[in-house]
This record gives structure tokens, sequence and C-alpha cells, in this order.
């Protein structure tokens, strides 16, 4: 179900989800797209790009304001977690932009920089993709998981047996998760579920069987499942073909972000995305080359239940 922001405006959400036979917000996914925010080459435009950020936001919360949303993700005294990916390092990595944005919504809703912490996999990642990585407390920290290490106890679901990144663990109360729009050549697409392959020691491990149905478990590892609030997508520049690692030859300007509560319809959402890509790029589906991420319908599953990908139950908003 497709939503224009003009409609939103005039029927409030508690109405969408009424017509969605009762489905809570937390299925909404706020696609929100500026075509001038990137030209060319160019870095995105940070004005254009807070208030593309503030748009997706607010609509997921449903509020009028945008630091009434803001609020709403976390509340003061909390230490907020940037879960970002910078595996492919400039290019197909979590823009320092759309980092820098939130953070400063975050600290203008009453979050202080000492209480953000944004991090990743390694610090070599995070710097590969821009940021400098900083542990020092009393100011924002930027962090890999080398700095603090994991916990000593594994984390189990189902099929996944995992050591928790100890910045997940012991050191955020909540997790604002901030992946990209972008194919896997593994296990078909890469969203909000899979970034958090960048919480365990093992990730490795779970490649095989199209990532099904272990990107789902992982998620279930409560630390996980309990403290992810918000996902914001980077969809600025977006890929079809060739992921995780950056070709430019398949990048595209969606010039975009893809906003929800909920992973799972976030990542049906994305899927989709991607198909129609491929699709006008001449390419076969994800299914035909063995890659359909069905790790996402399993994340739906009964099992999971860690939210929808039926289409029916996805209200789609552009904003």
């Amino acid at each position: 179900m497709i939503i224009s922001r003009r409609r939103l405006l005039k029927v409030p959400l508690a109405a969408v989800a009424a017509s969605l036979g009762g489905q809570e917000t937390r299925s909404v996914v706020a696609i929100g797209r500026d075509a001038r925010l990137r030209t060319g080459g160019a870095a995105p435009d940070s004005a254009r790009l807070v208030s593309l950020l503030d748009r997706c936001v607010q609509t997921v919360y449903d509020r009028d304001a945008p630091l009434q949303a803001w609020r709403q993700v976390a509340r003061r005294g909390e230490v907020v977690g940037l879960k970002v990916n910078c595996l492919a390092g400039h290019g197909a990595s979590t823009s320092v932009k759309l980092v820098e944005a939130v953070c400063e919504r975050l600290q203008q809703a009453g979050i202080p920089a000492a209480d953000i912490v944004i991090w990743d996999r390694l610090n070599t990642d995070l710097e590969s993709a821009g940021f400098r990585p900083s542990s020092r407390t009393g100011r924002l920290r930027i962090m890999g998981n080398d700095e603090l290490g994991y916990d000593n106890e594994l984390a189990v679901y189902g099929s996944a047996g995992s050591l928790l990144a100890r910045t997940l663990t012991r050191v955020c109360d909540c997790v604002i998760n901030l992946p990209v729009l972008k194919d896997h050549g593994i296990v078909g697409a890469t969203m909000a579920l899979k970034n958090f392959f960048g919480a365990i020691h093992n990730p490795n491990k779970y490649h095989s069987d199209v990532g099904n149905p272990y990107v789902a478990d992982v998620y279930m590892m409560p630390p996980i499942r309990q403290k992810v609030r918000l996902h914001i997508c980077d969809a600025v520049t977006a890929q079809y073909e060739g992921g995780p690692s950056y070709m430019p030859q398949w990048s595209w300007p969606f010039n975009g972000l893809l906003v929800s509560r909920d992973p799972v319809a976030l990542d049906y959402t994305g899927w989709q995305i991607l198909e129609r890509k491929r699709a006008e790029k001449g390419m076969p589906p994800l299914a035909s080359v063995h890659r359909e991420p069905v790790y996402i319908r399993t994340a739906a599953d009964a099992q999971h239940r860690i939210g929808t990908c039926d289409p029916a139950r996805i209200a789609r908003v552009e904003v």
C-alpha cells in the first residue's frame, strides 16, 4: 500500500493502521526522496538531507514537529548507539553526513554528545568510510568492536550462536540502525536485518543457504531484538548488483532514505526497489540467480515475528 505525504497530512496514521487491519505503526515505511539531494559525484546536501530525515522520522512516529518525533526515539539518560555499515568504504557505506544529521537531531532532542556512540565491526572499516574513531569518554564516541571486544558467553537463537559486541551489550541502552540499500553477492540483499552481522564475532559462519535462517536468528538475540528502536536506511546511493563491495557500475543515485521501526517491512520494501532496478537494467530477478533473500520472509514467520513482509500490511508512505 503506497500513501502519499499529502494524504498522510489529511489521514492520521491510526486511520491508516485501521485500514491495514489494525497493523501497528511499526509497519509504516517512510520513503523519502529528493532529486536534488546529490548531483553527480558530490556528497549529499546537508540541509536537504536533514529535511528529508525529519520528514521520514515524523512520518514514522506520526508527530507534527521533528523534535517531537526524535524524542520518541531515545530518552535523556540513555546511551544511544548508531550502528553504521562501513564494510565497503567510501561509496557504499553509511554516509558521514547522514550520521551527522542524526547526531544533530538527537542532541537537539536532549541526548548529549557524550551519550552517543557510533559503532561498527572495525576501526579500520570506520576510517575507510570517513569516520574518525575515538573512544574518549565525555564526548561523542566512534569505535569498532575491536575497541571493547566481545562478550565471553555465546548468545544463542535457533541456528545461530555468537559472541556479541560489548559496545552493544554493555554500552548502548538503545540503538538506531543505519544500514545501506544494496545488493549482496551471497544473500541477495543487505539492509536492516543483516546489518547486525556487524555485532557478532563470527558472521562468516552465516552466509550459507542464502543466509537463511541465520540473518533472522541473529536478529532474535535479545540484546539486538530488545535494543533496536529505529532503522534509517541510507539510500542516497543504492546498489543493485555486485555488493557488498562498492561497484560504481551497478550503483545509482536513489537520492533517498527508507525509515521504519519494522526491519522486516523495511527490508522487504528495499528488496523490491532493488528488484525493480535490476529489471530496468535488464538483469534477472534475484530468485533466478539463486540469491532471493528468503531470510526476510523467515524473519516474519511464526517462530520469529520480527515484523511483516506482507505487502498488504506495509504502509509505504512517500514523503
